[in-house]
């Protein structure tokens, strides 16, 4: 998966979570923010430390965390930027 295939997956994670109950919003907002800036690792032991991740699920998560890892410094900001609106947006509406 290239950068805009990563960028279109966190897009569609992004939505979703925007649309989820506050218990979701709270996994996909710690998981975004995690697979943006934490590390693999980080992942396992936070947002997805409650579930049992098979091998191949592995191998999928370490392949869209190096693909977005090798995106381009303003691509990541502007998906953290992304993030924020969908933020602020859920907070408006509260």
């Amino acid at each position: 998966m290239k950068g805009p295939g990563a960028s279109l997956l966190l897009l569609t994670l992004a939505l979703c979570w925007a649309a989820g109950t506050a218990t979701d919003n709270e996994f996909f907002l710690e998981f975004l923010q995690t697979l943006l800036v934490g590390s693999v690792d980080d992942l396992y032991s936070g947002p997805l430390a409650a579930y049992k991740i098979n091998p191949d699920a592995k191998a999928a998560m370490s392949d869209l965390k190096a693909c977005i890892d090798n995106l381009a410094g303003v691509h990541k900001a502007e998906l953290v930027k992304l993030l924020v609106v969908v933020l602020d947006s859920r907070a408006d509406d509260a």
